[in-house]
């Protein structure tokens, strides 16, 4: 007895049917595809050209530079003939004197102040007795003596127009208070006046006053 397949599980009964059911759903699918799609915007592209390339150039600051002045006109020099000049210049008669000897310009004045003493003049100032009378006025020290101390002791002095000595200090000192002693004794002396051109004049003379041992 032949085996008879159940409905349900005969394939081949049911192969047609399930074939037109699967074309159908293809197709539905298929058309809801391509209208509910998104449309593409119809936008216009924007196409970008290239750019040009523009080369910039450094400029270097230039100076302009003033202009030189114009140089200055030089006035026109007219020429004249030498006959007009001659005949418009009239010389007079001039003699001229050979080996004339001009005298000499005189002497400027000088001006001499009287508070500045002399250092030399035509007649310096002496003691007057010479410088014996010097001599005699010295005190030789006691303690000098016993010191052997001796020697020349110079004393600058400045004699006035009278012959006094107004002022005079100790040039040269040898020690033992001789160069005192030697300053008393000139500042008690009186001088002749030093003359210069005839006139007494304030003079300043270095005096040597000497110590010996006896």
């Amino acid at each position: 007895m032949p085996l008879i397949k159940h409905f349900k599980v005969d394939l081949k009964a049911r192969y047609s049917r399930n074939l037109k059911f699967s074309l159908i759903i293809a197709i539905t699918l298929l058309i809801a595809a391509f209208k509910f799609s998104p449309i593409e915007s119809k936008q216009p592209v924007e196409v970008i050209e290239p750019q040009e390339l523009i080369k910039i150039e450094e400029i270097l600051n230039t100076v302009q530079k003033p202009k030189p002045p114009k140089p200055p006109t030089t006035p026109k020099i007219l020429e004249a003939s030498n006959n007009d000049l001659i005949d418009e210049i009239e010389l007079d008669d001039t003699e001229i004197v050979e080996d004339e000897v001009l005298p000499p310009p005189p002497d400027k004045p000088r001006i001499v102040d009287e508070n500045v003493p002399f250092l030399w003049v035509e007649e310096m100032p002496e003691p007057i007795g010479g410088i014996a009378a010097i001599q005699k006025k010295v005190d030789y020290k006691e303690i000098a003596r016993l010191a052997g101390i001796y020697g020349t002791v110079i004393i600058e002095a400045v004699i006035d127009k009278e012959g006094n000595v107004i002022d005079a200090r100790i040039a040269r000192d040898i020690g033992g208070g001789l160069g005192e002693s030697a300053l008393n004794a000139v500042l008690a002396t009186k001088f002749s006046p030093g003359k210069q051109r005839g006139k007494p004049v304030k003079v300043k003379v270095m005096i040597p006053v000497k110590f010996v041992l006896k």
